[in-house]
């Protein structure tokens, strides 16, 4: 009877495996608190996932570090240009410019993530790495000078990156270059944190960066791809409802139960 039971289970099992083989990665935590019936949480689990933080560097550019609770240490739009500190674990590119990928990271960087795809299909990051779990949403890029292949736009060029951890759902919007459709803002979900180029060209213009701004409602918004751009003028765009916040260092820590109650913009003066 026994090798029975054993052999049913043993037939079982072969048959499960290729099916659990094929299920999805992890699912996204922020998709599902912008869209699903409210769940129960236990409260200290509540607790813990809020208390703990992420620390927040920006090196420069669009580049931001994002070291997680768990030692993970992510860098965004890498080139290798931008170094804080360690080299990261994980590092995300966009191929805009040079100055938002390497072809050549160093080798001792685990996890390179690309925003574009090969062949013409889009990049499918879907992730879990450390405590973190990173997935992209794509967007067009325009054509970079030298290239002429003849159109205008490359399909799914630029990736979003989110990467949700310690209850916090943190967003890159990369080398953006036109307006996020609704499909865009529902594969993106509820962000926290947001990371904004604010250029007002070579990415897109104020007034579009800003609408996609006011759209997200990102608890903290960070901007990037900072050049020149009159910080006062992208803050007249996206509202007053947004406060500012001016530092002079170069990093900060947030945890999900320190997000401020009113959007605010931090600007890290220390690069």
């Amino acid at each position: 009877m026994r090798r029975l039971v054993s052999a049913a289970l043993a037939l079982f099992g072969a048959l499960l495996s290729p099916a659990l083989a094929q299920q999805p990665p992890q699912r996204s935590e922020c998709l599902a608190m912008a869209n699903a019936v409210p769940r129960a949480m236990p409260a200290a689990f509540r607790q813990a996932a809020g208390s703990a933080e992420v620390q927040i560097t920006y090196a420069g550019h669009s580049t931001y570090f994002i070291d997680t609770p768990g030692g993970l240490r992510i860098a965004t739009d890498y080139s290798g240009a931008y170094q804080v500190g360690r080299l990261p674990d994980v590092v995300t590119m966009n191929r805009a410019h040079s100055t938002h990928y390497s072809l050549f990271p160093d080798k001792r960087i685990p996890h390179v993530l690309h925003g574009w795809g090969e062949d013409g299909k889009p990049a499918m990051v879907s992730e879990h790495i450390g405590d973190t779990f990173i997935r992209n949403v794509t967007t067009d890029i325009r054509r970079y000078f030298g290239d002429d292949s003849g159109t205008d736009m490359i399909r799914d060029g630029n990736s979003i990156f989110i990467f949700e951890v310690a209850g916090l759902c943190i967003g890159h919007l990369g080398h953006l270059h036109h307006k996020l459709d609704e499909s865009h803002f529902a594969q993106i979900g509820r962000l926290d944190i947001v990371m904004v180029p604010i250029d007002g060209t070579y990415t897109m213009s104020l007034d579009g960066v800003s609408e996609i701004t006011r759209r997200l409602r990102a608890s903290v918004v960070l901007p990037m791809h900072r050049f020149a751009t009159p910080l006062d003028e992208f803050m007249r765009l996206i509202g007053r409802q947004f406060e500012i916040d001016r530092r002079s260092e170069r990093s900060f820590r947030m945890s999900r139960d320190a997000l401020p109650t009113t959007p605010t913009v931090i600007i890290l003066d220390g690069v």
